[in-house]
């Protein structure tokens, strides 16, 4: 009778306690809005940050350095970890719900393809104009388009060889708003490069095949080629 009475309470002990644990779980999975995401979910965050006076930027969907600076101003005010991350009690301190919601590039790509495109113009492309920047984005996705490269855009960047910005490590300096939104440009399918797979400074370059390549176009420094 002892053994079964034990048994028992074991038994709704392990209950109570699966019903603690699995929520507290659940909530951890939960979706965050950080530097390097877009979508609708951004532009809800911006648009009611911008009517209570914690942002003046532009209402655009890139969740950029300005909306970073407005949200920890936002968590500041309010009591809140100031980390420029909007997580669940951000979210909820803003009346806004992230359980259904995710904020994604366009193009029906992630926000990490995203991030980690800006972060590869940024370290090829920083010191180039607008459309020089988006032209290098457009070059890696024509490249996952293509049957000779990668098809995935983290596999066309770090591709052997392919970017000199990974060979040299300038891939890991981070990138900037201009940047940002010239990659998502590209992923809304501005091309300025008219379907190039290839690019090179004419200033710089060695390879006698890379000069051998059809130049299609030339934006500021780079030739742009098939």
């Amino acid at each position: 009778m002892k053994k079964t009475l034990s048994i028992c309470i074991i038994a709704v002990c392990v209950t109570l306690l699966a019903c603690v644990i699995i929520p507290t779980l659940g909530s951890a999975d939960a979706a965050v809005v950080k530097y390097g995401s877009s979508g609708t979910t951004v532009k809800t965050i911006q648009t009611k940050l911008k009517q209570w006076g914690y942002y003046t930027g532009s209402v655009d969907g890139i969740f950029g350095s300005k909306t970073v600076t407005a949200v920890k101003y936002f968590q500041r005010v309010n009591g809140l970890t100031v980390d420029g991350v909007v997580g669940n009690r951000t979210a909820a301190a803003m009346g806004i719900s992230l359980t259904n919601s995710t904020a994604t590039s366009t193009g029906g790509y992630s926000d990490g393809d995203l991030y980690l495109m800006a972060c590869c113009i940024y370290g090829e492309a920083r010191g180039e104009v607008y459309t020089g920047k988006v032209a290098v984005g457009a070059i890696i996705l024509n490249r996952v388009k293509s049957s000779s490269f990668p098809n995935t855009i983290s596999g066309v960047i770090y591709q052997s060889g392919a970017f000199t910005a990974v060979s040299d490590g300038q891939i890991n300096l981070g990138t900037n708003d201009e940047c940002i939104k010239a990659a998502q440009d590209a992923m809304n399918g501005w091309d300025p490069t008219y379907g190039c797979i290839y690019y090179y400074n004419p200033s710089t370059a060695t390879s006698a095949w890379i000069w051998s390549r059809p130049i299609i176009v030339t934006i500021g420094k780079h030739n742009f080629c098939t």
